[in-house]
């Protein structure tokens, strides 16, 4: 196996060429037939759906009615692209780390932790300086936006990990 976004369409083990696919065909190269024992590219990983536990939703600030979904583990928030719950148009929301939503599947529930960043946290109009629990319909303040929580995960449904 290679990599076809690293070696293009040229195998550089055997020096073969694969044929490219037509824009009416899948993404999946087409191998000559008489490559049937020879390396064959490799097309990457694939990830599987992550689903949703739970949601933030914007109830006031530049971007109310916007939702977001909060994953299983670990979910930072910021504006910065690589944050998992990226909020944009509110410039007092860090770019890092303002915050820390985490949802534990082994007992079900959802925290809310500070971040790193210089900006607080607050739930239910108090600030958070330690992590603190969610319940359904909480309130939180990140810069001047506000967000309902929203949980789906919990007592009464976990995906199943099977």
């Amino acid at each position: 196996m290679f990599s076809t976004r690293k070696h293009g369409n040229t195998c550089p083990y055997c020096n073969t060429t694969l044929e490219q696919p037509s824009r009416n065909e899948s993404r999946r190269p087409q191998v000559a037939e008489d490559m049937e024992e020879k390396t064959m590219p490799y097309l990457g990983e694939t990830t599987g759906i992550q689903p949703v536990t739970g949601w933030l939703v914007c109830v006031e600030g530049p971007q109310m009615g916007q939702d977001y979904r909060i994953l299983a583990e670990k979910n930072f928030i910021g504006r910065a692209e690589e944050m998992q719950i990226r909020i944009i148009g509110d410039n007092a929301v860090s770019r890092r780390n303002h915050a820390v939503i985490v949802y534990d599947p082994k007992k079900r529930n959802f925290y809310l932790l500070p971040g790193d960043a210089s900006g607080l946290a607050y739930h239910n109009n108090e600030a958070v300086y330690t992590p603190v629990e969610l319940n359904a319909y909480d309130l939180i303040q990140l810069g001047r936006s506000k967000f309902v929580f929203v949980p789906l995960c919990g007592p009464h449904f976990e995906w199943d990990n099977s």
